[in-house]
């Protein structure tokens, strides 16, 4: 049986009412008689912009049509459903475009670009005389670890118009002796296609420079401005900005942080300069021995239109990178950069895997550190290896199993779950926490107490912040009676802020505070 090449066009808006093929047009072309139907006209395949217009239609008409055509097929004497043109079996206009975009932002493409924006970081560095600084978690992809001088933590949420904020969960005091140290220092970061640089580092470093220079600063005035980006932003939005800082400066004195130590560790005051692929700012920057100065490197090349455009370029490569690494990281991506360049894309999943996995089993010592000015409260990531009474007294896991803790007193195993489902279990574990101190530190304060979470930066600060408010004096010592105390939430930012100071990669979600405050703010139930 032969093939008829059939235009669907005809077919979909007609009837077939007979087939006429005798002997004599056995070699033939087939015959076939149409009625016209009332419907709307589906476009040719080739006339593609009607295709999204018409394609549910259509495939409800199709349906139709090829059912009576099977049917009459059976005969032998009519074309099969395989020679027929299906449009629901074509790829669409837009899953075309969306396949190429896929296509565009590989995993390959991407650390392609990272290494060719680490170049351009590589290069201010080396331009300034500075160490580098990773604004994390992007910044640290186009740093080679081998000469990242430490870690920041400015979100470009701080910096978002209207919601400019000066952060008491991200205090960032860990640049203050870098800072002294070297002159200043390169913060790295990137953001994705569309924008110049990303607003934590238009915004938010410039308002944490200026609070910094005017609360340890005050008789230095020529740097209490807040210095933004030139021509980047709108005049009303930099005068909103400005008319706040005096209140962020309010807000941090209300912390009781030693701010004379503070200003010895920093030394002189900052000043910010900037640097992109579009320009660098101030061009020419005198030598100046009176201050440190914080350049603000945008790593990324800025796209204006498609990544498919760009040759395989990705803007902000690093950024997101949960949605597209397989679990891959910084330095396992640096250690191993030549595996995965040669790996084909579809291999890279496993190839990941298998590398992150090695990484792990090679990097499995987890630092604790110790909360100042407490003398014994410990906090750090969960590791299986801890035993209690042997490197710490005590020992608080969030996220462990408590039916593994029978028999051990030293242990509590509170079995949160993890993201914010862990900070709703954290707030119906706190009483047990109280309970647990009160027991064990209440007869011997001197014990080492050890709190640890998956990550070593959320629950595992909630539970400390909890401890501290409850049983700890404002010298940082153990005191049982202030656990009677009446809690507010300025005291509890105050006590945030001895474990933020001390370790400054710790996030705890916004959910956690809350079943903390939730916890500490309730009634006494004596």
């Amino acid at each position: 049986m032969r093939n008829c090449n059939l235009d669907y066009s005809t077919i979909t808006n007609c009837d077939p009412i007979q087939v006429q093929q005798g002997p004599e047009q056995a070699n033939g072309p087939c015959q076939i008689r149409w009625r016209p139907r009332p419907i709307k006209i589906c476009p040719s395949l080739d006339r593609t912009s009607g295709i999204l217009k018409a394609n549910k239609e259509a495939g409800h008409i199709l349906g139709h049509r090829f059912a009576v055509l099977a049917a009459m097929g059976s005969s032998g004497a009519f074309p099969t459903l395989d020679s027929l043109h299906f449009p629901s079996a074509q790829t669409s206009i837009s899953q075309t475009l969306a396949s190429l975009r896929r296509s565009a932002l590989s995993v390959s493409n991407r650390l392609q670009s990272i290494e060719i924006d680490a170049e351009f970081v590589r290069e201010v560095a080396d331009h300034y005389g500075l160490p580098l600084v990773a604004n994390e978690r992007c910044g640290s992809w186009y740093i080679d670890p081998t000469v990242k001088a430490g870690s920041a933590y400015f979100k470009s949420t701080d910096g978002h118009t209207g919601q400019w904020d000066f952060s008491f969960r991200r205090l960032n005091l860990q640049l203050l002796p870098l800072a002294n140290q070297y002159g200043g220092c390169v913060i790295v970061d990137s953001t994705r296609r569309g924008k110049l640089m990303p607003d934590a580092l238009s915004k938010t470093v410039p308002i944490w420079c200026a609070v910094l220079n005017r609360a340890l600063f005050p008789e230095q005035e020529e740097y209490h401005c807040v210095n933004l980006p030139p021509n980047y932003l709108g005049e009303s939005e930099e005068s909103q900005i400005a008319s706040r800082i005096d209140g962020f400066v309010h807000s941090l004195q209300s912390l009781k942080l030693d701010l004379t130590h503070l200003r010895q560790q920093l030394g002189k005051p900052m000043q910010v300069a900037w640097a992109n692929r579009s320009y660098i700012h101030p061009p020419d920057l005198p030598p100046n021995n009176n201050s440190h100065l914080l350049v603000l490197c945008s790593a990324s090349r800025r796209v204006q239109g498609a990544e498919m455009s760009e040759g395989g370029y990705i803007q902000g490569a690093g950024d997101d990178s949960e949605a597209w690494a397989h679990g891959l990281t910084p330095p396992v991506f640096w250690a191993n950069r030549e595996i995965l360049k040669q790996a084909a894309e579809e291999d890279l999943p496993g190839v990941i895997a298998d590398l992150v996995a090695e990484y792990k089993r090679q990097n499995t010592v987890h630092q604790a550190t110790l909360i100042a000015p407490t003398r014994n409260l410990y906090v750090s990531q969960t590791d299986v290896r801890v035993d209690v009474g042997t490197q710490y007294d005590l020992v608080i896991d969030c996220n462990g199993d408590p039916s593994t803790t029978e028999g051990n007193p030293g242990r509590l195993n509170l079995g949160c779950a993890s993201a914010k489902l862990g900070s709703r279990d954290l707030r119906k574990s706190l009483s047990r926490v109280r309970e647990f101190i009160a027991a064990q530190l209440g007869s011997d304060s001197s014990r080492t107490l050890l709190v640890t979470c998956e990550t070593g930066k959320d629950l595992s600060a909630g539970a400390l912040l909890a401890i501290i408010c409850l049983f700890y004096a404002e010298d940082g010592s153990f005191d049982v009676s202030q656990s009677k105390r009446s809690m507010s939430k300025q005291f509890i930012r105050q006590r945030l802020a001895w474990i933020v100071s001390s370790k400054h990669d710790v996030n705890p979600s916004r959910s956690t505070l809350q079943s903390v405050n939730a916890f500490l703010m309730e009634p006494p139930d004596y």
